[in-house]
């Protein structure tokens, strides 16, 4: 259905804002768009020199930056192979992501060099420093003047810069190998072509409220297709500038750049919302004087648009819409946001599918759905009654991967026999095919009389009780057990202390219950003392704790 290619993409907008800004790095320098392109250029030079061939491996490992963004279009943009490498990786699989990625060429940030062990990935010939684009190690001794000599080429030829002869990708060639970092703990690659980056990217530019002269904050890991699509590659697409945010994103830190930039268009992860929600909204809305003026019609209005504008103003001040993804939001945060009118939606995808599913604007969604199936997929719940009855829910369309590299296995298990994708989560749809999400298939506990229990919808309640950072509930012999690491910071903000605990998680625990039907009911609050071991999207690795 695309009628566009990559290059088509990319090279008008960088030739029609040659001179505005495109990428800065918060509190660093500043990149135009003509200063990427000669980046671009030069690049490609050097890969050229190197013997890097189409369909080679090039793989970049870093935090989000300019010079990120910048390596990452010029391996995009060349006919190579991308790998982008999740910094929060531990040593044994970024080199295992190296290996089995076959990547020729790594850019590294020099923080991380300590990550490679080249003994474990003998095919890297060359590892190019991200902070700089110098040589940190190279098979060939002449590498260091091959880069330097590309980049003298187009500092001296600067008007054939202009001339940037994008690679034209064939639409199912493979562009990129994104190696997920999954709850199960299987690290696969999946293959994302030509045809699933044009149709995510185009389907943004036709819905997403974004325009050429607009700014955004990638914050999310770029090395994750979510915020590598919706954060970087779509707003490139329209010339807009993009600040890249290489602090661990807290949402102190968040907010602070969002201060500063004023987006207008954000993206986000359910954590880090609920955490806003959770220490700047809910303690104000719980103080006992407020709880009274809240049950009073007219005050309860006047209370509720000031905390309307407090949280628009958290987020800068003129966003048009907060996407969130990722993960399900806490049905109670949703809940709130809708009550006070707030500009959020929910998107729905996976890395298989680059990512999007499905996405609905805030001012046209409908509560508690996650968007509705984008315009280029079809999607089918695996249930006798897909409108009332729970199933698996699997889509087929332009955004679907390949597969994953080198694993025909896990490839063959991705799919139907009648070549649908498996999501592995489940839910229900409605006749305007909007998508209601409860659950992980591998998550589903089966209850004492044969009912569905979906743990997430548990935790998603607990995690708004009293001192509870983040939980996991389990199936420990036949009974519900609940996980939970302590809010400390929230403990110490009111005093509380540690011997006090069990009394609070009594008191949850009973809370918690009157709120579940029997079958769900939690028979125990078992605390933990160290954070849930978390993917780089911030998703508790469940498979270490069940």
């Amino acid at each position: 259905m695309a009628t566009t290619s990559l290059a088509q993409l990319y090279e008008k907008p960088i030739l029609a804002n040659w001179d505005n800004l495109a990428f800065s790095d918060f509190d660093g320098g500043d990149f135009t768009y003509g200063q990427v392109a000669e980046y671009i250029k030069s690049l490609h030079l050097f890969y050229q020199v190197s013997g890097i061939k189409k369909g080679d491996k090039i793989a970049i490992l870093g935090r989000n930056s300019a010079r990120w963004g910048t390596a990452f279009l010029s391996v995009l943009t060349s006919g190579a192979v991308v790998v982008p490498v999740l910094p929060d990786f531990n040593v044994t699989d970024t080199n295992h992501i190296l290996n089995h990625s076959e990547a020729r060429i790594v850019f590294a940030q020099k923080s991380l060099l300590d990550k490679i062990d080249l003994t474990k990935a003998p095919g890297v010939e060359t590892v190019v420093m991200l902070d700089n684009y110098t040589i940190h190690y190279s098979k060939d001794p002449d590498a260091a003047t091959k880069l330097d000599d590309a980049f003298a080429y187009y500092q001296k030829n600067a008007s054939s810069v202009r001339e940037l002869g994008f690679y034209q990708w064939n639409r199912e060639d493979c562009c990129i190998i994104s190696y997920t970092s999954g709850t199960s703990g299987f690290t696969k690659g999946v293959m994302i072509p030509e045809r699933s980056l044009v149709s995510n990217i185009v389907f943004a530019q036709e819905h997403m409220p974004l325009q050429p002269d607009h700014k955004i904050v990638s914050f999310l890991p770029m090395a994750h297709v979510y915020g590598l699509l919706f954060e970087f590659l779509f707003p490139v697409t329209l010339g807009c500038h993009i600040s890249f945010l290489a602090k661990m994103p807290s949402p102190q830190v968040i907010t602070q750049a969002f201060g500063k930039v004023k987006p207008h268009l954000i993206l986000s992860v359910p954590l880090i919302i609920e955490k806003i929600y959770k220490k700047r909204i809910l303690p104000t809305l719980q103080k006992p004087v407020m709880k009274v003026a809240m049950a009073i019609p007219g005050i309860s209005g006047i209370i509720l648009k000031k905390v309307r504008e407090k949280m628009v103003e958290t987020f800068g001040g003129r966003f048009f819409e907060i996407v969130i993804g990722g993960a399900p939001l806490s049905a109670d945060v949703e809940k709130f946001f809708k009550r006070i009118n707030f500009p959020f939606t929910i998107g729905y995808g996976m890395t298989e599918c680059g990512p999007l599913i499905s996405y609905a604007a805030w001012d046209k969604t409908m509560p508690t759905s996650a968007g509705q199936l984008v315009d280029r997929m079809e999607m089918r719940i695996d249930s006798e009654d897909p409108f009332k009855v729970v199933g698996e829910i699997q889509v087929k369309g332009e955004n679907v991967m390949l597969g994953y590299f080198k694993n025909d296995q896990a490839t063959k298990e991705a799919f139907t026999e009648d070549g649908w994708l498996r999501t592995g989560d489940l839910g229900i749809t409605d006749a305007n095919h909007f998508v209601y999400i409860r659950g992980r298939s591998k998550n589903m506990i089966l209850g004492p009389s044969g009912q569905n229990i979906y743990p997430e919808e548990i935790e998603a309640k607990l995690n708004n009780l009293p001192y509870i950072a983040e939980c996991v509930v389990t199936d420990r012999n036949h009974k519900l057990v609940a996980l939970v690491y302590p809010d400390y910071e929230a403990m110490k903000t009111d005093g509380i202390e540690e011997a006090q605990l069990d009394h609070f998680m009594k008191e949850n625990l009973v809370k918690l219950n009157h709120e579940l039907p029997k079958y769900e009911n939690v028979t125990e609050i078992q605390l933990v003392k160290e954070e849930f071991e978390k993917t780089p999207k911030k998703n508790i690795k469940r498979f270490k704790y069940t």
